[in-house]
């Protein structure tokens, strides 16, 4: 599920931040289709709307920078919740957890897959917080992916 560069991505993400900009449209269900393969777009396509049966937020899309074709990101009271990402047959889940998020993530640790746990242990912590990517290639993390959201903020659709 994750490549062997995952623990990179935050020096990554972090040039990218200074490189993204605003997409002029949003692209079409074929293009997603066509860069990260039907499988995948499936994935994409259950992941957002997951995500978007707990939270009203602000949906941006963005360039992805260098590593990534596309951003699409998650956004409440001028906050990011999360991003998702493509590329070329790889898709991309990022959440940010600052060091009080981290605490409450450390105290529920018991409660996340292996698979999870390794992710995030491996993720690098910088000054502004842990940058954690996953490249899902199906929904089994999709219930881990929920409770990290809920540290960051609790779902505001019932």
């Amino acid at each position: 599920m994750t490549c062997c560069c995952h623990v990179y991505y935050g020096i990554i993400q972090q040039k990218q931040q200074r490189e993204m900009v605003m997409l002029d449209y949003n692209p079409s269900a074929e293009e997603l289709v066509k860069l990260v393969g039907k499988p995948l777009y499936d994935v994409w396509i259950a992941l957002t709307g997951l995500i978007e049966t707990k939270y009203d937020t602000e949906r941006l899309w963005n360039s992805g920078g260098k590593m990534w074709k596309y951003e699409y990101k998650y956004r409440r009271g001028g906050k990011t919740l999360c991003a998702l990402y493509a590329r070329e047959n790889c898709i991309g889940f990022m959440v940010v957890f600052g060091q009080d998020e981290r605490t409450k993530f450390e105290a529920s640790r018991d409660s996340y897959s292996k698979e999870t746990l390794k992710v995030y242990d491996e993720s690098q912590t910088y000054r502004d917080g842990k940058w954690i990517m996953f490249e899902p290639n199906d929904t089994s993390l999709f219930d881990d992916f929920i409770k990290m959201l809920s540290i960051k903020r609790k779902p505001n659709i019932k």
